[in-house]
């Protein structure tokens, strides 16, 4: 027999609206990078598709007549939100009893879990930098995030200003290295853009690394502690989700979390209800929810590999 809806179970509705009190309560109060790293967005679609146009060069000295250019069609991006679901189940005795303080615990330790997968998911955007993620993005670039080799639509030279890849280690050096190559993007016409590095993301464990090079005031390797130039030039992030303990991300957060830079897509949000699975006086609660992310231009951003 399928689950039924029922009411069988002493003060049943109480019991869920008090579940889901609690888990929502849980689940608002956890720590979530989604707004932090995303340009978000909700959607009604199995997927969103989403085409791009090149880029303007530069606008010529006018001679008498009006130079009209052709614009290049760009990359075509497909993103598909996936489902997630987990469920808790008490026997009627249980509930009967009125163990409370064990009871109210589940729906706690439910939206624990939605809290970590969510942040597992939203991570893949770094964790898979440096490979071609097709989880939820299929982008016809078809090359990693963070890559030497970029291309462009447009026939224009990619020999300077597509790569947004290095493999130095998370130092002073490396960070002016990173900042000078971001600097240094090139549009779809390979044409100047202004990218403003401000943000950097790394793993816990750089995080005495990414203190004394980007926070003090002055250099760490230097007897006299000389200026630091990097002081006051970048926010800090140590995300527990990363999973390489040595690589690290230098970001332009304007960019990022523009429409055509890093999406996340909200198919479904974390929904939690009741079901009685009635023949075996069993009360289920479960989670669900229905999300996607990936990215769209790759300019906001420079990972390094560290090997």
């Amino acid at each position: 027999m399928p689950p039924m809806i029922s009411t069988s179970f002493n003060d049943v509705r109480e019991l869920t609206a008090r579940f889901t009190r609690i888990f929502h309560e849980e689940y608002d109060q956890l720590p979530d990078r989604k707004n932090d790293f995303f340009f978000s967005m909700s959607s009604t679609r199995t997927n969103e598709r989403f085409s791009s146009v090149g880029s303007y060069g530069s606008i010529p000295l006018f001679t008498g007549s009006v130079a009209y250019a052709d614009i290049a069609q760009g990359y075509d991006v497909t993103l598909t939100p996936l489902e997630f679901a987990a469920g808790m189940q008490i026997e009627r005795a249980l509930m009967d009893d009125d163990q409370h303080s064990v009871i109210d615990s589940r729906p706690k330790e439910l939206a624990t879990a939605a809290n970590r997968q969510m942040q597992t998911e939203e991570a893949r955007v770094f964790n898979n930098a440096f490979s071609i993620d097709t989880r939820y993005n299929s982008h016809s670039e078809a090359v990693a995030l963070c890559s030497n080799s970029h291309t462009t639509t447009s026939g224009a030279s990619t020999a300077s200003g597509f790569d947004n890849l290095i493999t130095g280690s998370l130092n002073l050096t490396n960070i002016a290295t990173m900042r000078i190559q971001m600097r240094g993007y090139r549009g779809d016409q390979a044409e100047r853009i202004t990218v403003l590095p401000n943000l950097i993301v790394y793993p816990p464990d750089l995080y005495v690394e990414g203190f004394e090079y980007i926070k003090s005031p002055d250099r760490p390797d230097t007897a006299n502690r000389a200026k630091n130039v990097h002081y006051g030039e970048y926010e800090i992030a140590d995300w527990e989700y990363l999973t390489d303990t040595n690589n690290w991300f230098m970001i332009d957060k304007r960019m990022m979390k523009a429409a055509n830079g890093n999406i996340w897509i909200d198919r479904v949000k974390p929904e939690f209800a009741f079901v009685e699975a009635f023949d075996e006086i069993i009360g289920k609660w479960r989670v669900y929810f229905r999300v996607g992310h990936g990215h769209f231009d790759w300019r906001w951003m420079g990972g390094a590999s560290v090997t």
